[in-house]
């Protein structure tokens, strides 16, 4: 008898070691880091313009954000960089050197940029350009793997809280006889940045997403570890002129460990949402004037307040989340124009006298040459990277352009987790995403040579993201 009661005392025994350490194997760990991107060097020609802006000088460092989440099955890296929008092919090149040190596969890192106005290009036509893009390959992959070698018992939760006072529809009906010629020569019916005339103003031609979502971290003590913000606001602007910028993103980082109490190795990132229409213009009122940078600040303090806020709506961090993350490859067709706009197009570029050129609608012959470069592209088709993300109940949707706000509203509508946070300029940058109906109005955001691909994308990558969501949601 006293035998059996050994036996049965060393089975019990095992069978509680054994369900301990799969507890241990499936609690979530979690890692961060931040690596310094900053240009060194100089000059460089900041992108995102129809102009030269030449960069001298750093005015506040630019930097590659990681997190690494673990759950013991599955490893994800959630990445925020201080870049206008990273091509697909630098960014598959940094997943290359990341996976290779710290084997996570690349489809489980998802890469995404702030958006800054006032970051350097990651073209290599010049030799500053070149010795940017290599600086930039490597601190972003080192972001990912200093993140994954931090990773340590931790915990999330989730929430989100509004601040609608930054975030303002860009697009906007005008007053009849308002509304100037486009490029092609013809009349939108909605206009781009119109002004602060309210003689001209009538109303804006979509919605605004005021929600400020994020996503905390907190280690086994309870002491913050990360916190990935997402707010649906293109960028602020207006930095010293000739200097590089992180924006309001850097400026949000750099606030966040004072408002939640952190140590220094506490890492805030601030990741661009579905803000392809929004900006921080408040067309019907007159702002006072700002110096350089005051209004980057003014914003980022509001949303580093908003974050304090929802990360206090958080009720508890939870270690017990399942983590996924799938990815689709969807392609799309790229616009042709028709030989009426192409015809069209060569008559524009043929002007050559200065005095016969200024006559023509602004930026004319600009979109005229885009025009012609869509006409004359061999493919075909647009391959983009979607991905969806779980973090328990907790959902993140990746998308590779500057998507329309209505199209982020619609996922965290429709998406079938009680918060979803969409990522916009994620895995790629493939110029602005529409709506069908924001086609049918026209405006800068749909013009042939911004806007590349069919017009109906939104629904196509739209349908593919809530199925990827369902699929997250069921695996589970």
């Amino acid at each position: 008898m006293r035998n059996v009661c050994v036996l049965f005392l060393a089975a019990l025994l095992l069978t509680t070691s054994t369900a301990l350490d799969a507890a241990q194997q499936n609690a979530l760990r979690a890692g961060a880091a931040a690596v310094d991107i900053t240009p060194k060097v100089f000059p460089l020609d900041m992108p995102g313009g129809f102009s030269a802006n030449m960069a001298e000088s750093a005015h506040d460092p630019l930097y590659a954000r990681a997190l690494v989440l673990d759950d013991g099955q599955t490893a994800l890296a959630l990445v925020v960089v201080d870049n206008l929008g990273a091509p697909p092919d630098v960014l598959e090149e940094v997943k290359t050197i990341a996976s290779a040190k710290t084997g996570m596969p690349p489809d489980k890192m998802l890469i995404c940029s702030t958006h800054t106005h006032s970051g350097p290009p990651l073209s290599s036509r010049t030799e500053p350009e070149k010795a940017y893009r290599a600086l930039f390959i490597q601190g972003v992959a080192e972001s990912i793997v200093q993140a994954h070698a931090a990773r340590r018992p931790a915990a999330v939760g989730a929430a989100s809280h509004p601040l609608p006072d930054e975030v303002f529809n860009r697009r906007w009906y005008l007053k009849p006889g308002k509304m100037p010629l486009n490029p092609f020569g013809r009349l939108d019916t909605v206009k781009m940045n119109p002004g602060t005339d309210p003689d001209v103003l009538d109303r804006p031609a979509g919605p605004t997403d005021p929600d400020l979502t994020i996503l905390s971290v907190q280690d086994a003590k309870g002491r913050p570890l990360a916190l990935l913000a997402n707010y649906t606001l293109h960028y602020v602007g207006n930095p010293p002129r000739g200097q590089i910028s992180a924006d309001y993103f850097g400026e949000f980082a750099r606030l966040m460990p004072s408002r939640l109490r952190a140590d220094t190795s506490f890492v805030a990132m601030m990741s661009n949402g579905a803000s392809g229409d929004i900006n921080n213009i408040p067309f019907t009122v007159t702002r006072p004037p700002r110096e350089p940078f005051e209004q980057i600040r003014i914003v980022a303090q509001k949303a580093a307040d908003a974050a304090w806020f929802a990360h206090r709506k958080i009720e508890k961090h939870r270690s017990d989340v399942p983590l996924d993350m799938v990815q689709r490859k969807v392609s799309l067709k790229y616009r042709r124009p028709t030989e009426r706009e192409v015809a069209e197009a060569r008559a524009v570029l043929a002007v050559k006298d200065k005095a016969e050129i200024e006559k023509l609608p602004r930026l004319a012959q600009h979109y005229a040459g885009r025009v012609i470069a869509a006409a004359e592209r061999r493919e075909d088709s647009l391959a983009v990277i979607l991905q969806a993300v779980r973090i328990g109940d907790f959902a993140i949707c990746a998308i590779p352009f500057e998507t329309f706000c209505e199209i982020g509203l619609d996922l965290k509508k429709r998406s079938p987790f009680p918060l979803t946070m969409v990522i916009g300029l994620a895995n790629g940058r493939h110029g602005y995403l529409p709506t069908p109906e924001q086609h049918k109005l026209g405006g800068y955001e749909t013009w042939l040579g911004t806007n590349h691909v069919q017009e109906d994308a939104s629904v196509i990558l739209t349908d593919n993201l809530l199925a990827m969501l369902g699929e997250l949601k069921q695996a589970k």
